[in-house]
């Protein structure tokens, strides 16, 4: 028998046992129907008990039906054969047959763990582990690893060169669904990891640290779902295009509550995408920035009143600058914030105005309560206490920060002069061009540090109530559904996370450090990244000093990642040998797969460019089945997205070379890579990442040579 008929053979064996999980499941969808259906009809009977227990028929079936439809796509994607004879199928969802069988067992259990964890070293009972492909309900692919040669019986088909590298060497796609069936020993080993305290991964590119990330999440979910779904998971990457990228990889695991964010994307109402220059970012990430904006916060108002003139009874009262100054600065002793302080400005103006009037003898002068009293009644009086002494938003002060000569106060004997005028051009541009991800941070700390104002309670709002008096028609179930709505409903703002993810450390900045940390106050970490491709160039002591702040006291986990499982060996050499020049004595992972093809690199005039990117890219477009990444240099993104504008825009993705980070595709145009290294202190970084984002094929086009 050929190979392509054994091939052909198993594929539909595999089809045979997939048809059978998918009739189950279209029963199980049945019977959860009918479940919802026959709770609402516990309502006849007319007590208190029964509508307590349609409501909770209601609610599990609905949520179980949920479940059954969100893991359709690709249900059964691995098979074990074990020593003893067994067959387990691995899966995104646990399936029993009617007779209680197992069908399907969830990834997740125990039970799969030998999925992950059997090499050919420690085989764990495997004898056969096997990968199944599936579009919808149709099996298109397997791939089998031979763990135990000794214990095979004569009869095993074994197909494919190996389940892992084979999936690697195909097409990616535009996300990273499939990467569940991709795992292995040292990965599950940092997945498994202790949930509480923090679970450090570090690793070089393609070793899979965002899979661990992600599917971290996801066992944590699912071991321990009462404490990580109630309080919360929120997994942060480096920029939206990353965010985008795995946003669709926790609901293909079976999970949807955990919270993604980009780090531009953490304070409420801000999705920052713009990228500031290195030593920009570094000023702005450093935490000498807090003292800079803790002194801004405690300024006086631009344009604000700088004296108050009231004629009371006849007499002028009249405050100084001085005097508002001082008043002002009593209201706000070390520790205080300025929102939450201006009762206490108000007060101090009142009593610079009471004592004033008693030391000019004010005719008929009432008692200081009486006269309090008169002066809030008075529209001038009201007007200046809401201009000298606003409520103040975070992008307020920020922007006071442009005014060149409040810069220079606020930073002096704190920044440099250098740093000063770094500062001073980037905010020139804040309130047309909106805040960068690092001013996301600043913001951040600008909230802290000005508190939010006080607000009247509000009455909890009856989501029955139509209007006029008039309440909906509501069942007892739709009431108690809405109460435990209520009560699991997280504030826009929400702070007390159960475990936080952090993607791509190695680029987060002391201020962002301290801006995850007010988010993780009472969680447990993971945090995967590789120091080798840090963009960040500031105070390393600083970074160390602000990590280890907002982690705590924790108690820590480590593993390290040392296969490259993402690039083909001949990709991966020219991205270490960029670095190795750089840093001799680094650790590299190994890439352990060959495609046989050499990367590309043309050297082109600048008039040649354009046409040599588009040609480039649709040469891949012919070679590879999935996508093909653009990578420039960051101020040159937009202009050469227009070179490629309607090349297959479904599989092309144009991004700088700091959004490349976490990111693969199948083939990469990477331009003037020379401009990369050479734009800063982190420039070599960089360009490794750039570098190692390709699967199978690596094209470099530039004016210069980057060696």
């Amino acid at each position: 028998m050929t190979d392509a008929n054994i091939l052909q053979q198993e594929i539909a064996l595999e089809q045979r046992h997939v048809d059978i999980v998918y009739a189950r499941l279209a029963q199980l969808r049945q019977e959860a129907a009918k479940a919802e259906k026959a709770g609402y009809g516990l309502a006849r009977v007319g007590n208190f008990g029964a509508l307590v227990e349609r409501d909770a028929m209601v609610f599990h079936a609905a949520r179980r039906r949920q479940a059954l439809d969100t893991e359709h796509e690709g249900l059964v994607f691995g098979r074990l054969d074990l020593k003893t004879g067994q067959i387990y199928h691995v899966g995104r969802l646990g399936i029993r047959g009617e007779a209680s069988e197992s069908l399907v067992i969830d990834w997740r259990a125990p039970a799969a763990a030998a999925f992950y964890q059997a090499t050919a070293k420690d085989p764990r009972d495997v004898v056969r582990r096997r990968m199944i492909r599936s579009t919808g309900e149709r099996v298109t692919g397997i791939e089998d690893d031979l763990l135990d040669p000794e214990a095979a019986p004569e009869d095993m088909h074994i197909v494919g060169d190996g389940a892992l590298l084979a999936s690697l060497g195909r097409a990616t796609g535009t996300g990273m669904k499939d990467i569940v069936a991709t795992i292995q020993q040292e990965q599950d080993e940092a997945i498994r990891a202790p949930s509480s305290g923090v679970t450090i991964v570090s690793g070089g590119p393609g070793t899979g640290k965002t899979a661990v990330a992600l599917h971290r999440a996801a066992y944590l979910l699912y071991s321990d779902r009462s404490r990580f779904a109630g309080g919360g998971i929120l997994v942060v990457g480096p920029s939206g295009v990353f965010v985008n990228y795995i946003a669709t990889v926790l609901p293909s695991l079976g999970e949807d509550s955990a919270t993604l964010h980009s780090l531009g994307s953490l304070v409420v109402g801000i999705n920052a995408v713009r990228v500031d220059p290195a030593a920009v970012a570094a000023v702005k990430g450093s935490l000498r920035m807090r003292t800079v904006l803790e002194r801004a916060t405690r300024d006086a108002v631009p344009f604000g009143p700088t004296e108050l003139r009231l004629l009371y009874r006849g007499t002028l009262l009249r405050l100084t600058a001085e005097d508002l100054d001082r008043a002002r600065e009593r209201a706000l002793p070390k520790g205080t914030r300025r929102n939450e302080s201006r009762r206490a400005g108000f007060d101090n103006v009142f009593q610079a105005l009471w004592t004033q009037a008693q030391r000019l003898r004010v005719p008929t002068l009432p008692a200081r309560p009486d006269f309090e009293a008169e002066l809030a009644e008075r529209d001038d009086f009201r007007d200046f206490l809401r201009a000298w002494w606003p409520r103040l938003r975070p992008m307020t002060v920020l922007e006071w920060l442009a005014d060149p000569e409040r810069l220079r106060r606020y930073a002096h004997g704190i920044l440099s002069n250098a740093e000063i005028r770094l500062l001073r051009d980037a905010f020139a541009t804040l309130s047309t061009d909106g805040p960068t991800i690092a001013d996301v941070a600043l913001l951040d700390e600008l909230d802290a540090l000005l508190g939010q104002p006080r607000k009247p309670q509000q009455r909890n709002r009856n989501p029955f109530h139509a209007g006029g008096g008039v309440q909906e028609v509501s069942t007892y179930a739709d009431r108690q559904q809405a109460a435990r709505a209520a009560a699991t409903e997280r504030p826009e703002d929400y702070r007390d996370y159960a475990h936080v993810v952090v993607d791509e450390a190695q680029d987060v900045s002391p201020m962002q450090w301290r801006m995850l940390g007010r988010r993780a106050s009472i969680a447990s970490w993971t945090i995967v990244g590789d120091p080798l491709q840090a963009a960040w160039t500031g105070d390393p002591a600083e970074l160390s000093r602000a990590r280890d702040q907002a982690l705590g006291g924790k108690k820590r986990h480590e593993f390290t990642l040392s296969t490259n499982y993402r690039n083909s060996r001949e990709i991966f050499e020219v991205a270490a040998a960029v670095i190795r020049r750089a840093f001799p004595g680094e650790a590299l992972p190994t890439a352990v797969r060959s495609t046989g093809v050499a990367p590309i690199e043309r050297i082109v005039t600048q008039a040649e460019l354009p046409g040599a990117v588009r040609d480039a890219v649709t040469s891949l477009l012919a070679q590879v089945e999935g996508t093909v990444g653009v990578i420039t240099p960051v101020p040159r993104r937009a202009e050469m997205a227009a070179w490629v504008a309607g090349l297959a825009d479904d599989r092309v993705q144009v991004v700088t070379s700091l959004q490349a980070k976490g990111m693969e595709y199948d083939g990469v145009v990477l331009t003037e890579p020379e401009d990369i290294r050479t734009d800063s202190e982190s420039g070599v970084r960089t360009l490794y990442v750039a570098l190692s984002r390709a699967t199978q094929q690596l094209i470099t086009l530039g004016t210069r040579p980057y060696h």
